[in-house]
């Protein structure tokens, strides 16, 4: 039974996720009609009853024990490895598959036997469009971020990180789908060796749809396959560490596409960024006080002082960072657990 082929492998990284995982793997089982399918959870060291209870309540999950925090490239790895679809679907853990969706995208994939990847269409939770696909980062686009200056995107593809006037409501090459909810095909995966497992934490889909079109693959997104994403569940227990590991990834990324140049670049884009935003919010609290406001001056304080004690190239070749105040430089790990 186990040699038999499938169509889809979803592999879902478990990191803590009890609150949501359940509704998100009920409407995979519940969803899906015509698609062969197999459903594996790899679990991130879980220590909220998430694998009890998915042995419990769901036999037909392939549950996969890790014994740490392995991260999101790292982990998902695992579960690629243990795959036996045609497709591979990455699927968040605080997703929710609507009606026929997989079953839509399966087709899609069959239909377009060049591409290597494929994204669908994302809703939030109140039915509204999630920007899932986008173009890839560049020092430019990254400006336009950190001056909260998108508009110039309206001027410039080459600041834009989204597809201006696009709402996800037709099929379009994209550069890259986020990990929420991508699917490839898993002959391309086994042959890039799946997610680089430098990446902890943001920036591994991007890098694997970077090198998939590297290869000569497209990314096609499809707007007959749609999921709901709730959305920032990890994020939410230490917004800062996951801030610092998402800029982390981001120099990691830069560097291995564009070289110690664009790392330096980028690092100088954020701290003009991070100073602009401190001085324009704070002179709006002095005006109009908002504890809201002020947490989010001291988060930008934060991330600046960490950004400015940090030499990207030695960070990235040597795992040299500074500490999570920006206090001093001291090397550590550079894949703690989160």
């Amino acid at each position: 039974m186990r040699d038999q082929p499938l169509e889809l492998s979803i592999v879902i990284i478990c990191w803590n996720d009890l609150k949501v995982i359940s509704d998100s793997v009920s409407s995979i089982f519940a969803h899906t009609r015509k698609t062969s399918f197999e459903v594996i959870v790899s679990d991130n060291g879980s220590t909220d009853g998430s694998p009890e209870h998915l042995e419990r309540h769901f036999p037909k999950v392939r549950l996969i024990r890790n014994a740490a925090n392995l991260g999101f490239a790292k982990g998902n790895n695992v579960g690629i490895r243990a795959s036996r679809g045609e497709f591979v679907l990455i699927l968040n853990p605080d997703t929710i598959i609507h009606e026929g969706a997989l079953d839509r995208w399966v087709d899609f994939a069959n239909r377009h036997p060049k591409a290597g990847g494929f994204g669908c269409r994302v809703l939030n939770a109140d039915g509204s469009y999630q920007a899932t696909a986008r173009p890839f980062p560049t020092v430019m686009r990254d400006l336009s971020i950190a001056l909260n200056a998108r508009f110039l995107g309206r001027l410039s593809r080459r600041f834009s990180d989204a597809y201006e006037g696009w709402r996800g409501d037709t099929e379009r090459e994209v550069d890259w789908q986020s990990g929420c909810c991508v699917m490839f095909r898993s002959e391309i995966l086994r042959q890039l060796g799946g997610f680089d497992e430098q990446f902890f934490y943001t920036n591994e889909e991007t890098d694997l749809c970077f090198r998939i079109r590297q290869a000569g693959y497209p990314i096609l997104f499809t707007p007959e396959a749609v999921i709901t994403h709730l959305q920032g569940q990890s994020v939410k227990r230490s917004p800062l560490r996951f801030h610092i590991e998402a800029f982390k990834n981001r120099y990691r990324y830069f560097y291995k596409h564009y070289g110690t140049k664009a790392v330096v670049r980028y690092r100088l884009v954020w701290l003009l960024g991070f100073g602009l935003r401190q001085l324009a919010f704070g002179a709006l609290n002095l005006a109009s006080y908002s504890e809201r406001r002020k947490e989010r001056i001291e988060m930008w304080r934060a991330l600046r002082k960490w950004n400015q004690a940090l030499d990207p190239v030695r960070f990235v070749e040597r795992g040299e960072e500074p500490t999570t105040d920006g206090a001093s430089a001291t090397p550590v790990p550079t894949q703690p657990g989160v």
